[in-house]
């Protein structure tokens, strides 16, 4: 296991959300997250961290790196990845993104050498551990989301559900 360069909590926010998002959930989380992490930004925060999977991870990372290059670049990105192989079932277009976010991230840091059962929680506890605040999308009460939102809240994280608001407004 590698650790982490970026080891001040106080300015690391992680992300955790469903993989399985529609066309309009993926907008609207793109619009969400780019707002909250600005708000974050404005309030100390300068370190991101996010799990590498398709769908909300997906926008999480690709919207950092987005307000990296145009706004704010003392951002940074960490990807913490369960294993190496984790995109080896994705589509070329899913395998072909995660490659240039993982080329772009300031830091990867890859948890497990193999899958094994209990890898993707090894990265969403390794990811809110090293985090005061968690911004989520957890629509279900069930699923690792909702598990390492339920851990950030356990941890004594502040986690804003982006499911839930209409606006950045809760921070």
């Amino acid at each position: 296991m590698n650790n982490s360069a970026f080891n001040n909590k106080n300015i690391t926010c992680c992300f955790t959300g469903h993989r399985a998002l529609s066309d309009t959930e993926r907008m609207l989380c793109l619009d969400r997250i780019t707002q909250a992490v600005e708000a974050l930004i404005s309030m100390g925060v300068t370190h991101f961290i996010a799990g590498g999977a398709v769908g909300f991870d997906t926008i999480a990372e690709v919207s950092v790196l987005n307000l990296k290059k145009r706004k704010y670049p003392e951002i940074k990105l960490t990807v913490a990845v369960p294993f190496p192989g984790q995109p080896n079932s994705w589509s070329a277009a899913d395998k072909a993104l995660y490659h240039t976010i993982l080329s772009e991230a300031d830091e990867i840091v890859t948890l497990s050498k193999d899958y094994h059962p209990g890898c993707m929680s090894i990265r969403n506890r390794y990811m809110v551990d090293r985090s005061v605040y968690c911004l989520c999308y957890v629509t279900k009460d069930s699923g690792g989301s909702f598990y390492t939102a339920q851990y950030a809240q356990k941890k004594g994280l502040k986690v804003y559900n982006l499911a839930l608001v209409s606006g950045i407004t809760v921070l």
